[in-house]
């Protein structure tokens, strides 16, 4: 559990209705996390627009082409056509090649994120083909568990957000935004029970950049 994850709960609970109902139908979970950070946006890649249970069959044979763990310098060894014959499209191997490359390269500064805004670590990431802002978002909860992370082009959290405020209505993002003043500097935290609300068995981490 996140340091911050009790104070963020009982911030939630004082200043939003809608918090105050779900946070006790969902208290013994929280957001987990889980990898390192290459590994992590590397099964992120994998994910894309499949579903999660092909997500696993697809990383389950990509990561059993590599002799030990899943590192840049293990990938960049592999044969696309090896790559390919496990799963993954033309595109995703190119992906994660260029991963790879730009963590070979110590272009992604792994080290300093921690001292790093948001924003700065997301355009850093976005650099990186085959990595958008969602997926950076999810990475910054996830991975760095960022306390205040919005993520106004999931799908998810706007779907919750219209069926918990809006009694169902077509939500835009300013209206997103404006439920989500409420919940700051605890974004991330309202964001994972909205997304309980709508699926109470939370979804692995690593795979929930699908």
């Amino acid at each position: 559990m996140p340091a911050y994850w009790a104070d963020a709960c009982k911030h939630l609970v004082k200043k939003d209705r809608v918090m105050k109902r779900l946070i006790p139908q969902f208290a013994d979970t929280c957001l987990p996390t889980r990898g390192d950070a290459f590994s992590t946006l590397a099964r992120s890649i994998v994910g894309q627009q499949i579903s999660v249970k092909a997500a696993q069959t697809v990383w389950r044979r990509f990561a059993a082409l590599l002799p030990e763990e899943v590192t840049p310098a293990q990938v960049l060894g592999l044969k696309v056509e090896d790559m390919r014959a496990a799963g993954l499209s033309p595109r995703k191997v190119e992906y994660l090649v260029d991963l790879s490359i730009n963590f070979d390269a110590g272009r992604v500064h792994v080290q300093d994120w921690q001292a790093m805004g948001d924003e700065a670590i997301i355009a850093e990431l976005i650099a990186i083909r085959g990595i958008g802002r969602w997926t950076a978002e999810m990475f910054l909860m996830f991975y760095l568990t960022r306390p205040n992370v919005l993520p106004l082009d999931d799908a998810g959290l706007i779907s919750g957000i219209s069926r918990n405020y809006f009694s169902g209505e077509s939500v835009s993002r300013s209206d997103a935004r404006e439920v989500a003043a409420a919940w700051a500097p605890y974004c991330s935290v309202a964001t994972w029970y909205i997304w309980r609300s709508l699926d109470p068995v939370p979804v692995p981490s690593g795979l929930k950049f699908s």
